[in-house]
């Protein structure tokens, strides 16, 4: 396997080489920038290529950023993103549209060798690999980010009732409160959910249909 490396720290670029070599893996070239790391992918056709997202002269997104434009010119290309942390960003715009050979690693995990250089491989091979930790915080995102989150305790007795198919007075029967304060509950709920009056929309069973598909 032949792979080029993007690091601009040189003690890390180096001990990524050296932990490939013993593996048995190739660096054909190493960059310190991303103009380096799209000039080294013309000039090699790796395999792989290993890559810091935070990258000279801004340590933002450069390296991520040089990456896509390689792999825009060769869109096969095997891309496996190191970072320092986890940055939520970066990994959805990597990952998203159902990318293959992909992979986004913490730094952290090069320490575990064994792990690291499976990933190598199994990213050259094809696969996706996303680091645990960033799986975990997109996920978390998604959840704070669920509307249905935002309801009360009441809100969401209410919208279970709902999904029961029980009407209103039914629903106040239920939880020994009036009608009115059933309906409050609906409207608040309608208005947590985005779901605001329109002629060709039934809000009841758009509410009942974003419950049951959580």
């Amino acid at each position: 396997m032949r792979v080029v490396i993007a690091e601009d720290s040189v003690l890390l670029r180096e001990g990524l080489v050296r932990l490939l070599e013993d593996g048995g893996i190739e660096t054909v070239a190493v960059a310190g920038d991303g103009p380096g790391l799209v000039a080294a992918v013309a000039d090699h056709d790796p395999d792989l290529a290993i890559v810091d997202v935070r990258m000279p002269p801004t340590h933002t997104d450069e390296g991520l950023r040089a990456a896509l434009e390689a792999r825009s010119s060769r869109p096969s290309l095997p891309i496996l993103v190191l970072s320092q942390y986890v940055e939520e960003r970066y990994a959805t715009e990597l990952i998203g549209g159902g990318a293959a050979a992909v992979g986004y690693l913490l730094k952290e995990r090069v320490a575990d060798v064994s792990d690291f250089l499976d990933a190598v491989r199994r990213v050259a091979a094809g696969a996706t690999i996303i680091d645990p930790e960033v799986i975990g915080q997109l996920l978390g995102r998604y959840r704070r980010d669920d509307p249905l989150n935002s309801l009360t305790a009441k809100e969401r007795r209410v919208l279970d009732l709902m999904a029961q198919g029980r009407s209103n007075t039914a629903i106040a029967g239920r939880m020994t409160v009036t009608d009115g304060a059933v309906e409050k509950h609906i409207s608040s709920i309608f208005a947590k959910l985005g779901l605001g009056p329109a002629p060709d929309d039934h809000r009841r069973v758009l509410a009942v249909l974003a419950y049951l598909g959580r």
